[in-house]
């Protein structure tokens, strides 16, 4: 397997949620040419168990939705990505309020669960690295995304209060935050906006999605997992508590 060039991740383990396909699978990738021993985390049990063979790795079929199950958890894990996510987009006075609390306990409720399982293992050893995949949308709203903006959100905060509890423990806590990626749920979102504004596709990613990009393409995934192996690396060792921005100018605006 190719090392990934000035990250040396040998010895070390690292637990991937949404890890079947996506960023996710890219960021799996990307760990295990590091040299860590990567958990592929999805309740996609199929995809998960694929992904683990091709990297050497070993799946974990969860649906990290199910909240009960992970509140007596224990991970033994030095890196923590927390990745899994789903969008839904309606306007606020018509989202379904099951659908809200349910991307809530998945993108919010389970990143803070996986971190509570994972501390004392991470505390132990006197290293641990969190990193958390949010969002342009973790800093900026859209409309008709109040649950992903709103989970996001609170991702950055949960994130900021890691890092400040860890730091004595050699534990760092940060966010990537891509703009569009070009992953499956991207494309689920190109047609969920075309349906809301009655307009094509192709309309939805040139005015809608990539409106206020300054950098008119979506991103690509092994992009995002350059980030996050960065943040695990010793270049990063000062860096906890803030964000690595991907999103093409958009917050700058």
């Amino acid at each position: 397997m190719i090392q990934d060039n000035g990250v040396d991740l040998q010895g070390r383990r690292a637990v991937v949620t949404g890890a079947a396909s996506g960023i996710g699978a890219a960021v799996a990738r990307r760990l295990a040419a590091a040299g860590a021993h990567v958990v592929v985390c999805d309740r996609d049990a199929a995809g998960a168990r694929a992904l683990a063979e091709e990297i050497g790795g070993e799946p974990w079929a969860v649906d990290l939705a199910r909240t009960e199950d992970l509140a007596d958890l224990r991970l033994d894990a030095d890196v923590l990505v927390n990745n899994a996510g789903v969008q839904h987009v309606a306007p606020v006075h018509e989202f379904p309020p099951e659908r809200f609390a349910f991307i809530l306990r998945l993108m919010l409720e389970a990143p803070f669960l996986l971190a509570r399982a994972a501390l004392p293992h991470m505390y132990e050893r006197g290293w641990g690295r969190l990193v958390h995949v949010s969002s342009a949308h973790g800093l900026r709203a859209s409309a008709f995304k109040s649950a992903y903006v709103s989970a996001k959100h609170g991702l950055e905060g949960l994130s900021k209060v890691l890092s400040l509890e860890g730091a004595p423990h050699g534990v760092t806590s940060n966010c990537v935050n891509p703009g569009y990626v070009r992953t499956p749920l991207v494309e689920q979102q190109v047609s969920d906006q075309a349906r809301v504004h009655g307009i094509s596709e192709e309309e939805v990613l040139s005015t809608v999605m990539l409106q206020n990009s300054a950098i008119k393409r979506l991103l690509e995934p092994e992009e995002v997992a350059a980030a996050v192996v960065y943040l695990c690396s010793p270049d990063a060792a000062f860096i906890t508590g803030t964000n690595l921005v991907l999103d093409g100018g958009w917050s700058a605006r």
